[in-house]
């Protein structure tokens, strides 16, 4: 299953997709984790030691030059369209038990957004990662719409907007929705978070009632107290159960 996960900034998708990959790999599934996201904190809310230190794809210049042809330091030069990436998840993954993680870094979009050899390579590697079969890919977008201009998350079996009861989350959310119905995404489920009462989660659905909603997470502080004392995510059974529900639900909507 390749599972893009989406939404505005701040909105929690990055520390859900954590407590998905965790519960994937707990169910013995090989979980690779894309972390696509400019702003990667992924490998700390995973607990990879000294993550701070993975060194982003992009940022591998020899590797790129040696599969591409040349980074975008070479000006004018030639390079190939369909870099060979087949190796790259297993060879620099980070692992974590069945999980691996792979930091994409920030992509370049110098002469105004053209193809250069980053774009490229990362481009490749991503697309590579989502048309495997047998395994998990769990995607961590950037936040917000662009990915979808690019055409980033084409190829996923399911795309997962996440939501919190403000104004702006809500409007990104809609517009994610749209765009991602335009290219093609088979399936979009939305998930609430950060959700303070029933009725709170009631008037979310309501202004989101074309989007199928698969959970709604309650606002958690334990999960805030642990993210900001830099400690991996101990799951408190509230939120627990609420992910292993969740997980349930993304198996039974890419079965459909």
């Amino acid at each position: 299953m390749k599972l893009a996960i989406t939404g505005k900034g701040g909105v929690g998708k990055t520390t859900i997709s954590a407590l998905l990959a965790k519960e994937f790999a707990e169910r013995g599934n090989k979980v690779y984790v894309i972390d696509a996201d400019p702003d990667a904190n992924m490998a700390s809310i995973l607990g990879v030691p000294d993550g701070d230190k993975i060194k982003p794809i992009v940022d591998m210049k020899a590797l790129i030059k040696e599969r591409v042809g040349s980074t975008s330091s070479d000006i004018g030069s030639y390079f190939t369209m369909n870099p060979r990436v087949d190796d790259i998840p297993e060879e620099y993954g980070v692992r974590l038990g069945n999980i691996r993680l792979l930091v994409m870094g920030h992509i370049p979009k110098a002469r105004g957004g053209c193809a250069c050899p980053e774009n490229v390579f990362v481009r490749e590697l991503i697309n590579h990662a989502l048309t495997q079969d047998g395994e998990i890919v769990i995607m961590d977008m950037e936040a917000g719409i662009e990915h979808l201009g690019r055409g980033t998350a084409q190829g996923v079996d399911l795309m997962m907007i996440v939501v919190e009861p403000s104004r702006q989350s809500i409007e990104t959310a809609q517009r994610i929705h749209k765009l991602a119905a335009n290219l093609g995404v088979p399936k979009i489920v939305g998930v609430l978070n950060k959700i303070d009462n029933d009725e709170e989660s009631k008037q979310v659905k309501e202004v989101l009632k074309n989007l199928e909603i698969i959970a709604s997470l309650p606002l958690d502080l334990e999960i805030r107290t642990n993210w900001q004392a830099g400690s991996d995510i101990n799951i408190p059974k509230l939120l627990g159960e609420s992910i292993t529900n969740i997980t349930d639900r993304l198996i039974d909507s890419k079965n459909q």
